[in-house]
């Protein structure tokens, strides 16, 4: 992933610094147990917890030469440690390095993202709090529906990440295994003993069955996570960019002073962080179908899923780190406007009370079919007054008008109906629900 959207934390999960540092972790541990069972001598296990080291781009070299990553990193370790190396790597195979390594790093990446959602979650929180009795309109099909509240909209989601934070706890616990099983799995050259020492040490538990690598459905899961994650930042990006729209201006990102919208139009204030998430969205997703064609392996390995993690594992959770990140700055500092959200509510003349004069209307001893007929045909009444976005008729004017209405709703009924009120008086309990 390029700079431009790393951060640094991240980042250096994936940098071959830390990948090689855990690779000779892994070694030491093994090699630390098989000393305590007897298998290699105590000075061995000495030598390389003391003297074990390795060179990045001598790693690189042997690597042109030999075509084998672990083999080149073994030979760079040899040559730190010096004669005692012939122990290390004893009866293990790549796989039993490569995969623990990759549980520890996604582990590590999940405890980033953990603390990115939890940031998020706190800057919905508190603008959530902030405007719940902030009138706006409701849309369904991009169309006005019902009066919500702004509040209510950030709580929603909120409620979201706060599912996905439960799913990556879950999912990290999914990952979190360890296999040092030797070739195929059988542990016919190492001890068990070792894999569990290995584990427990790194935080990790046994893989139950590992064949020669760790099954690839529990990365899937973890990316299909990741992949939820991301749409979940798509679609509160998406709402916010519909906010910004000059026609709709009901809230929209923070514009700096010295900020620059446009190279030709000095008047432009777009919601460019937004539009970016959407692309991060893109780019975090995009992992999820490679994660799940992973699964299928060769009988008890192959290396078809070796190239596909090389490059989603580093670029989807950096771009997932940085989207979450960026999103919170933006929640934090979002400009909302409810004098304009007011206006946009009040621009149909009432239209979104359709529904509750529908159902006085059946309460009336009106069938839910006339009343149907009744309501939408002084609705269209305002539609084709307004169109032209010059009328001033309103449903509560129309209604008053209509002799089938007045027969069943008096005057006062019908104020009580128009009442904004109606649809903010549960709005507290809906968010205590949601923050509980």
């Amino acid at each position: 992933m390029i700079p431009r959207y790393s951060r640094k934390e991240m980042a250096s999960i994936f940098e071959p610094e830390n990948k090689f540092k855990i690779w000779l972790e892994i070694e030491t541990l093994a090699l630390e147990k098989m000393a305590d069972l007897g298998i290699v001598p105590q000075s061995a296990a000495r030598a390389l917890r003391d003297k074990g080291a390795f060179d990045v781009k001598r790693i690189d070299d042997i690597e042109a030469e030999v075509k084998h990553d672990v083999i080149a990193f073994l030979t760079s370790v040899a040559e730190h440690v010096g004669e005692e190396s012939r122990y290390v790597h004893q009866g293990m195979t790549s796989s039993d390095v490569v995969d623990t390594c990759f549980a520890v790093q996604l582990k590590q990446a999940a405890d980033i993202l953990l603390q990115d959602l939890d940031k998020l979650m706190a800057a919905l929180k508190k603008r959530a709090e902030e405007h719940k009795a902030t009138l706006c309109i409701g849309r369904s099909h991009g169309i006005h529906g019902e009066p919500t509240t702004f509040g209510l909209k950030l709580a929603g989601h909120y409620a979201a990440f706060r599912r996905h934070k439960e799913r990556l706890l879950r999912a990290k616990e999914e990952i979190s295994v360890c296999t040092i099983s030797g070739a195929v799995g059988t542990y016919a050259t190492i001890n068990p003993s070792v894999e569990q020492y290995v584990a427990q040490s790194l935080g990790l538990r046994p893989e139950t069955v590992a064949t020669q690598v760790i099954p690839r459905d529990r990365h899937a899961e973890f990316f299909c996570t990741v992949g939820g994650i991301a749409s979940s930042i798509e679609n509160l990006a998406v709402e916010i960019r519909h906010l910004q729209r000059t026609e709709v201006r009901e809230a929209e990102e923070f514009f700096d002073k010295d900020q620059k919208g446009s190279s030709a139009m000095p008047h432009k204030r777009n919601p460019i962080g937004s539009e970016n998430m959407t692309g991060q969205a893109r780019i975090i997703r995009a992992a999820v179908i490679p994660a799940l064609e992973n699964v299928a392996l060769w009988h008890e390995r192959d290396i078809s899923h070796s190239a596909v993690e090389r490059t989603i594992l580093p670029d989807a959770l950096i771009s997932c780190d940085y989207a979450l990140n960026r999103l919170s700055g933006i929640v934090e500092k979002l400009l909302v406007y409810p004098e304009r959200m007011m206006h946009n509510l009040e621009m149909t003349g009432g239209l979104v009370f359709s529904q509750a004069v529908l159902l006085a209307l059946t309460q009336a001893d009106i069938s839910r079919e006339d009343a149907y007929r009744i309501v939408q045909r002084n609705a269209m009444k305002v539609w084709e007054d307004r169109s032209t976005g010059k009328g001033s008729l309103t449903l509560q004017d129309a209604l008053e008008s209509d002799s089938q209405v007045v027969e069943k709703l008096d005057k006062s009924k019908l104020d009580s109906i128009f009442n904004y009120k109606n649809y903010t008086q549960h709005i507290d309990s809906i968010l205590q629900r949601a923050f509980a």
